[in-house]
């Protein structure tokens, strides 16, 4: 009877465990400026460091929009964004803070 309890108990641990994995974030992200976004660079909260950027070799042109999926396997939502711009386009690199389990959307503005 004991050895059968545990086995029942590890059996829910695992079912439990298998639930609360992570899951990929995905928004749209729409380029509201005049200017090419160039690098658009994420990572949570907390972390130090920009991790790679999300565009690899694309870009953004003004006014398209694309499909960002966020797939690192983190369990948080709060992430700082990087967003830089098409050199001598006259804008800054910009900076945010955004919860992305929430985020449906995000247009980038001059």
């Amino acid at each position: 009877m004991k050895t059968r309890l545990v086995l029942m108990a590890l059996g829910c641990l695992a079912a439990t465990t298998f639930e609360a994995r992570a899951e990929d974030l995905v928004f749209k992200l729409k380029n509201n400026t005049s200017a090419v976004l160039t690098n658009f660079y994420t990572s949570p909260v907390g972390v130090n460091e920009w991790e790679d950027d999300v565009f690899g070799r694309q870009v953004l042109n003004p006014g398209e929009n694309m499909e960002i999926t966020i797939a690192d396997g983190r369990d948080v939502c709060k992430y700082d964004m990087r967003f830089e711009f098409e050199e001598g386009s006259g804008l800054d690199t910009t900076e945010d803070t955004q919860d992305l389990c929430v985020l449906g959307e995000y247009s980038i503005h001059e």
